[in-house]
């Protein structure tokens, strides 16, 4: 898993730093005109951390979580 940011050039786009492998499947999060989102790189990290965690099975889903929450 990477983490990589770019802009939109002639509707395609370009990615800063290191290249992604040729037909690499990505997620693309994009700004509104009116709205930032900016992470540090320790929040990168962590979003890094916390993806690969969920992709490992490390996770409880929603349901497993109401469930224990309605036990308490």
């Amino acid at each position: 898993m990477k983490i990589v940011t770019g802009k939109v050039v002639g509707g395609k786009i370009e990615v800063e730093g290191e290249r992604l492998k040729e037909g690499s499947t990505v997620t693309v999060l994009a700004q509104e005109d009116d709205e930032t989102f900016e992470l540090t790189a320790e929040q990168e990290a962590e979003l890094s951390r916390r993806i690969q965690a969920v992709e490992s099975g490390r996770f409880v889903n929603g349901d497993e979580l109401l469930d224990e929450l309605s036990r308490k």
